[in-house]
This record gives C-alpha cells, structure tokens and sequence, in this order.
C-alpha cells in the first residue's frame, strides 16, 4: 500500500529536493481549485515544468506553454479575469520574472488573482555573481515575496489579487526516480466573496460606475441601482442597460453639468475615462465611494464615506430627475447619423455582439467611445485592462479570456495591437474575432491638448505606416480588411469560427478628432434644448 503524500511534507525521502518542492507546490495548487498553469519554458523552474506535465497528463489541469514570458503573464491575467480564479504563471530566474512585471502591475491595481511562481536560483548564490541569478525577493512592489527552499503552506496566501512564490531550486533539477505523488488528491475551492456592507441612508443621487467595477460583479451592482433608483453613469454601459446613455458627451458642457448636479453620488470602482464625469462628481455635496482597494492600494483616495463593500440595504429618497432621461434621449438624436467614423465602427461592433459572448475593449479611444456612443445593452462579458490601462499585452490577455467563453471579441487600436503582436506566434486555437481600428497611429492623442505642440507627429501621434493586413497574413492568421460601412456590417454578421482579424481603416486621425468636438457640439445643444437651458 502507498502511502499519501500531504502538502508541505516529502513523501520519499530519497526524491531530491527541488523534485520533492515542486511536487508539494503543485499539489497545493490543485488542491486549493487551480486548474490553469501557464509556463514559459526554462532550465531552473524544469521541476515545476515536469511536475506540472505530470499533473496535465493526469488530466488535473490545464497546461498552457507560452515562449515569451511577458506575454504569457498576461495571458495568465487573461485567464484569471474571465474565471476568477487563481492562475498561476511561471518563468525560470533572471530577466524572465522581470518580463512578468507589466501584467503583475496591472493585476495589482485591478486586485486580478495571479500566481506569480519564479523559479529562483539558492539564496546564497545571490551577490556572487552566478549565471542567471539576481535578487528577486520583493521584485514586484506592492506584491509581498514568500521565499523559500522548503516546502510552505500556501493556501492561506491566496486570499484575493497577486501573489509572488519564489521557491529556490537546488540542483539537480531532474527527478531521479519516478513517484506517484498525484494521489490522494482533496481538491477544494477557493472562496474570496465580498462581504456587504453597513446598512446606507441616501437622499436624491446619481451613481456611478467605474470600469471595473470595483471588482463587484455585474448583479451586485444591478441590485444596488435597483435599490437606489436613481440615474446611472456606468463607464461600461455593455454591461448595465440601466445606465444613462451618452452621459459622458453631454457632461462635458458646464451648463448641462450644472443643471444636472446632484447632492449625492456614489462611485463604485475607480472612475478613469472621462474628464467630464470626473468633473460632474466633483460638483457633488456628498461622495460615497465603494472600492475594497480603498484599505491599502488606493489608500489616499478621498470621499465622505469609504466604503469596501456593497451596502446590504439601502434606504433612498426621492425619485430620480427626469432631465437625465430627457439629456440622454436628445444625446442620442443628436448622433443618429455619425456616417463612417471610429465611432460608428463602435456602434457597430458593440451592437452585434451576441449574448453570452465575452468583449475585451482596449484602451485609449475605443475604450472611451463605447462609452461615449454605444447605447447600453446587457448579455455581454466585458473585460479590459483598466488596474493601470496599459496597451502592452492586449491581445496575449484576449488569447486568455477567450479560453473560457464559447465566442470572443476583442476591439483594439492600432499600436495596442503592434505592441503584443508578438502574440499572433502562439496564436489562440478558439472563437475570437479581433476587430483593429487602423488610423495609422495614437488617435486619443489628436484628441488631447498635446494635439497642438510642435513635433506632435514623432511624439504623439506615431504613425506606424505599415499595411496591417499584410503584418497579420505573415503570422498566418485569417484576416479581413474593411474600410466602409457596408464591407463592416458584412462581416460583423458572419459567425466567429476560429480566430480571425479584422483590419478597419477609419478616416485619419485629425478627421476623428474634428468629428468629436462637432459630435460634442450637437449634443451639447441638443441636450441643452431639452433640458430647457437654451
């Protein structure tokens, strides 16, 4: 009879060590509910790579190889995002954990659960300048390191966002006999459900909603603006159908900001896309703010309440303005016909999204015209990058996300696209159709107050002036150029079958930009006839 092996302890005392270590993280891991591992090959994490070869044979996990270490990171971020759960990531020592920075910061500030696993050199090889070896203890700031040669206990580690394992490997690093050390598995679930919060007392408010949510899924905020009934802002509007439709466009009038003022607002999450929303919570008597990052990661943030939960009840005064529904109605009279633009490829794309499909919006502008333009809608899984809104490792996040959903989506500009398509060599093998709005550069920076400083071109906006269809034909991918509205709606209609991309050539940059403050205009005056302030 064999005997069960436990986590944290050897079970043959003959096995080397750094077999012996591998086996007992990977045990935990499984046994604590992890079953995504995402591994960029390496000599000095080769433990970990044959006890997880061993476990995904054993058909206990699902083994993800990915070359390049930065895009396997996010990567792994994608496949936490979409199941919310821990996904472990791991690299060899040296430059490699320094490439798993990027997605760890963004992990960090969305509180996303990834596993950061970096093989590691012996601590006494450090400072002696052995090859491959540098300090990596604390390499992630904000995210503590557990360091060790032995076996630890690591459940209790994972209890919510990044978490860095930096086990030290002695050599040899090869198992010298074969174990059975996949038996006797408990496999459990990990819990991190947000707790509810004090009971609130509320007069008259509008609320709203940060991108991410705060980290809050989608019905516990559906219930809580039910409770409210009040007018909604939500930065995804692809996810609240209750929201006010275009609200960031009107609110960029001062005017309309004024009238529409409210005592109280409630945010949830972080507010990050719209100078003009910003702007109308600022004018508010009362701000009460919902984000468990208020306790540590955001902890200078300001409000009259912080609150790190979702109030478990909610006693609210009078009914709703109705110069909300009338501003968000002329909004959208306003902007019915956009003709060929950035913004009606949004449109588009957004409104033939079916049910159940995820869609992972990129930042910059396409981020900001969805939620400018787009009509809100509800049966769609929103995602994107928004911890610290990056561009770097979109798509490897996608190629992630798109592991757990039946269809996925994507829309990106142009340069976030060129800044992973290292990605397309370990193209995803699942339904997703990634759209690419080409305007042969950085389009939100036409948009911003750098528009205008001498050498904008070079510094700003970028022109890339490559023929992106031709780029993603020489990884081998399906792709589809389109460069009218007609070509559009022609192949938004088609099923996603495999992965495809589509290339959108939009008008130039200086043209969009001129289209939104005309856009903005005719809402503003619009809104303003509405709302009786003409």
């Amino acid at each position: 009879m064999v005997e069960e092996s436990r986590p944290g302890h050897n079970r043959d005392d003959e096995m080397n060590s750094s077999t012996n270590l591998a086996h007992s993280i990977i045990r935990q891991l499984i046994e604590c509910g992890i079953s995504d591992f995402v591994l960029s090959p390496g000599s000095r994490n080769a433990p970990l790579s044959i006890a997880l070869h061993e476990a995904a044979a054993a058909n206990l996990i699902e083994l993800h190889v990915k070359i390049d270490e930065r895009g396997a990171a996010f990567f792994a971020l994608g496949l936490a995002k979409a199941s919310d759960n821990y996904v472990a990531v791991i690299c060899t020592s040296g430059t490699a954990a320094a490439n798993f920075h990027p997605a760890v910061l963004e992990s960090f500030h969305s509180q996303a659960k990834l596993l950061i696993i970096t093989a590691d050199r012996p601590a006494k090889l450090r400072k002696t300048g052995a090859n491959q070896t540098t300090n990596q203890v604390d390499l992630y700031q904000g995210v503590p390191t557990h360091d060790f040669a032995t076996a630890i206990e690591i459940a209790h580690l994972l209890t919510g966002g990044p978490v860095h394992l930096n086990p030290q490997f002695e050599e040899p690093l090869i198992p010298n006999e074969e174990i059975n050390w996949l038996t006797g598995l408990h496999i459990t679930s990990l819990s991190h459900e947000l707790k509810r919060s004090l009971k609130l007392s509320v007069e008259d408010g509008v609320l709203v909603i940060g991108h991410d949510r705060g980290g809050f899924s989608t019905d516990q905020i559906s219930s809580l603006i039910k409770d409210l009934n009040w007018p909604v802002i939500a930065e995804d509007p692809i996810s609240f159908p209750q929201a006010t439709a275009h609200a960031s466009l009107f609110l960029a009038d001062p005017e309309i900001r004024s009238k529409l003022a409210a005592n109280t607002v409630i945010v949830i999450g972080r507010t990050t896309l719209s100078r003009s929303t910003n702007a109308f919570i600022a004018l508010a008597k009362k701000l009460i703010v919902i984000d468990p990052r208020v306790t540590k990661i955001d902890s200078n943030r300001s409000g009259d309440q912080l609150l790190t939960a979702i109030p478990v009840a909610i006693e609210s005064g009078k009914s709703p303005d109705q110069n909300w529904q009338i501003a968000a109605a002329s909004a959208a009279s306003a902007i019915e016909t956009l003709g060929w633009s950035e913004q009606q490829v949004i449109i588009e794309i957004a409104e033939s999204i079916p049910d159940e499909a995820a869609l992972y919006v990129g930042s910059s502008r396409p981020i900001r015209d969805i939620e400018a333009f787009v009509h809100p809608r509800a049966g769609v899984n929103v995602f994107a990058n928004r911890g610290l809104a990056g561009i770097d490792g979109n798509i490897s996040t996608i190629f992630g996300i798109a592991q757990k959903f039946e269809k996925t989506f994507a829309i990106l500009g142009d340069l976030t696209y060129l800044h992973d398509i290292s990605a397309l060599v370990n193209k995803s093998a699942q339904n997703l159709r990634i759209f690419v709005i080409d305007n042969n550069g950085g389009g939100i920076f036409s948009t911003l107050p750098q528009a205008k400083v001498a050498g904008f071109e070079e510094l700003f906006g970028t022109p890339h002036n490559l023929d992106l269809f031709k780029v993603t034909q020489g990884f081998g991918v399906a792709v589809t150029k389109v460069s009218n509205l007609l070509e559009l709606q022609a192949v938004v209609s088609k099923p996603v079958v495999g992965f495809d991309v589509v290339i959108i050539q939009t008008p130039s940059r200086e043209e969009n930009a001129e289209k939104l403050k005309e856009l903005t205009h005719m809402v503003s005056k619009a809104v303003r006839i509405g709302i009786n302030l003409a």
